[in-house]
């Protein structure tokens, strides 16, 4: 597992990250052993997703105020660097999946960001960037991101729409965010306040058919906890133990196949950080029980 760095002056909403390991250590779900600080990806692995220069564009700190604005966040060399850490802690976890079954990013699911443009808090594609770099080392004949944060990845679907190595599924919200979807391999969508026997029969349905369909020898799973009712900007109404089933579901599918999976983290927005800590934690411990 992938234990970020938190940037001193972008501590929210990013406070998650130092406290759910944390969380995972002190009540020994985790033991420090288990978790890895990985190298930054490539200049050469980001470009193989991203335009090289946009790649150059947010090196140099040379994005537009308009730009900028479109990502949400104030522009700095540290929030750069700590965008190819993220990348390359993605990269490094698939890799480890390969060996142990399982690998957990406990940041990433930047799947905002398009080949030429970041938005919405997401610079570079952690995920599109690790799928990419198992495909180019021949790790990877076929893989299917599955995107289950409570916003469509847009961002993911627009890379890889001319990809078929790579099948883009998201579930999420309608009426959500962003307001123009790009074009999935598959895309569910789901109406405004959603709860867990809905959309935890959809989940259920979908599994299945997904992966007899697809045959992946490779799994992101993207598994954001802003589908909580009590999240600030998801619009859903999934509880913490309905969002626990659906991580339980995609990682017993997962396990019972035998097919590796990279998870990471994403959304999580609501408004007690205890929760979204928890929320979180629970698919830490679903992983524990089946792999550890």
């Amino acid at each position: 597992m992938y234990r970020l760095p938190l940037p001193e002056n972008h501590r929210f909403p990013m406070e998650k990250y130092e406290l759910l390991p944390q969380q995972l250590l002190l009540e020994g779900t985790c033991k420090k052993e288990d978790f890895f600080e990985p190298l930054p990806a490539t200049l050469a692995q980001v470009s193989r997703v991203h335009d090289p220069s946009y790649v150059t564009q947010l090196l140099n700190l040379a994005l537009t105020k308009s730009e900028v604005r479109k990502i949400g966040f104030p522009l700095s060399k540290e929030l750069i660097e700590r965008e190819f850490t993220i990348a390359g802690g993605t990269i490094r976890g698939a890799e480890k999946a390969l060996e142990t079954g399982i690998a957990m990013n406990i940041a990433g699911g930047t799947h905002h960001a398009f080949p030429a443009h970041g938005e919405a808090f997401c610079l570079l594609n952690d995920q599109a960037i690790a799928a990419q770099s198992l495909i180019d080392n021949n790790l990877a004949k076929q893989i299917l991101i599955l995107d289950l944060d409570v916003h469509q990845g847009n961002g993911t679907a627009a890379i890889f729409k001319k990809q078929s190595a790579v099948f883009t599924c998201s579930v999420h919200g309608a009426k959500n965010y962003p307001f123009r979807k790009e074009k999935s391999d598959l895309d569910l969508e789901l109406e405004d306040q959603t709860h867990d026997e809905v959309y935890l029969t959809k989940i259920k349905n979908l599994l299945p058919q997904l992966l007899d369909q697809i045959q992946p020898d490779f799994i992101f799973y993207l598994c954001g906890v802003d589908i909580l009712g009590t999240d600030k900007l998801g619009r859903l109404n999934v509880t913490l133990e309905g969002c626990k089933a659906r991580d339980r579901m995609v990682l017993e599918s997962c396990h019972q196949k035998g097919i590796p999976l990279q998870c990471s983290m994403g959304g999580g927005y609501s408004k007690d950080i205890n929760t979204i800590v928890e929320a979180h934690a629970n698919t830490y411990r679903e992983a524990a029980k089946l792999y550890f």
